[in-house]
């Protein structure tokens, strides 16, 4: 009688699957928790932001009119621009504490140069160099005397509001014929300006970091430096360059401030602009070790903070309390990342 088992000995059951289904369904439910982990990495306070905007929109009267809206994101553009410049640094395990103080001095400098008679516009690149200059300082110190980045942009912080200061002799410098004011001011089809210039930012900064070589290079050297430097990659470079960005994005920031302000002091501008940057690169997803993040985040992060203040200021909260608030946001939020940390170290 022939054996009506099969080969091996074992009856094959309509209900099993073939041996090689369990991993290749494996690899499909693997890639499936990647792209989900982006998706939440990537738009994980956007939720947030929504409940922000309902419930300031419930508790006020004038939350969600186009005046209001346009404020909210004019207030948003210059963070937005600053925090892209520290989300560069801060893929690559870094930080910028200077970019206030740096923005401080660009936006002088802009107002010198808007004073030459007949060269007002000069204020712009004059601006544009000194922030980029101020970045590559900080960028020379940190990647080639291998200094750390927190200690030498806390003293870029300290020594650079000091020229800020200098530059004006301490004073105000105001120019009512501003030849860039429609910078900060002035529309196109009814959209702000800032608005514009922050959008471009992000936009190039997503396509440097997501569509070349480059963004990939910084992942990397955020990563793992030590890796990325025995692949060949040149993480001094890496390094100068993000933080030349940054320092550049602060002389834009000084730009969009003084265009807005008509004005710039020494003392008083960008005071704790560095803090909020942090705040919305955090909240945005990006990790404080580096290697992981995204300028779409660091955008919906930005968007928190502008709504938040502005939530607030309309709900009479005083700015004491404001301060407050904001402080315990930016300690939520590095309370947060730690937390997405163990997350991906059990995973």
């Amino acid at each position: 009688m022939k054996s009506i088992l099969p080969r091996h000995g074992v009856a094959a059951s309509p209900t099993q699957p073939a041996q090689g289904a369990q991993p290749a369904r494996s690899v499909a439910v693997d890639g499936h928790r990647q792209r989900m982990k982006s998706l939440v990495r990537t738009a994980g306070m956007l939720p947030v932001l929504v409940l922000l905007c309902i419930g300031f929109g419930l508790l006020t009267d004038g939350f969600f009119t186009l005046e209001n809206l346009s404020i909210v994101t004019q207030q948003a553009s210059i963070n937005i621009v600053l925090a892209a410049g520290m989300t560069f640094v801060i893929l690559t395990g870094g930080i910028d504490l200077s970019v206030g103080s740096v923005l401080a001095a660009a936006a002088m400098a802009a107002m010198i140069g808007s004073n030459f008679a007949g060269w007002g516009w000069v204020g712009v690149p004059m601006a544009l160099a000194v922030g980029l200059g101020f970045g590559l300082i900080n960028g020379a110190l940190i990647a080639l005397l291998r200094l750390p980045p927190f200690i030498v942009t806390l003293g870029s912080l300290t020594a650079v509001r000091g020229i800020a200061r200098l530059m004006g002799h301490d004073t105000t410098i105001f120019n009512p014929q501003l030849s860039f004011a429609f910078i900060g001011n002035g529309t196109v089809l009814g959209v702000p300006w800032l608005v514009i210039i922050a959008l471009v930012v992000v936009a190039g900064s997503w396509f440097v970091l997501r569509r070349t070589v480059l963004g990939l290079r910084i992942y990397s050297v955020g990563g793992n430096p030590e890796a990325a430097r025995l692949s060949g990659i040149k993480v001094w470079g890496i390094e100068m360059f993000v933080y030349a960005v940054s320092g550049l994005l602060a002389g834009l920031g000084a730009v969009m401030s003084a265009a807005r302000l008509y004005a710039a002091n020494g003392l008083q501008l960008g005071q704790s602009y560095e803090l909020d940057a942090i705040a919305a690169v955090i909240l945005g997803g990006t990790s404080f070790v580096g290697g992981v993040g995204s300028i779409i985040g660091t955008l919906i992060g930005a968007l928190i903070i502008a709504v938040l203040t502005n939530g607030l200021v309309l709900l009479g909260v005083s700015d004491i309390w404001q301060y407050i608030i904001k402080g315990l946001v930016i300690v939520g939020a590095v309370a947060l990342d730690r937390y997405r940390q163990r997350g991906s170290a059990r995973t």
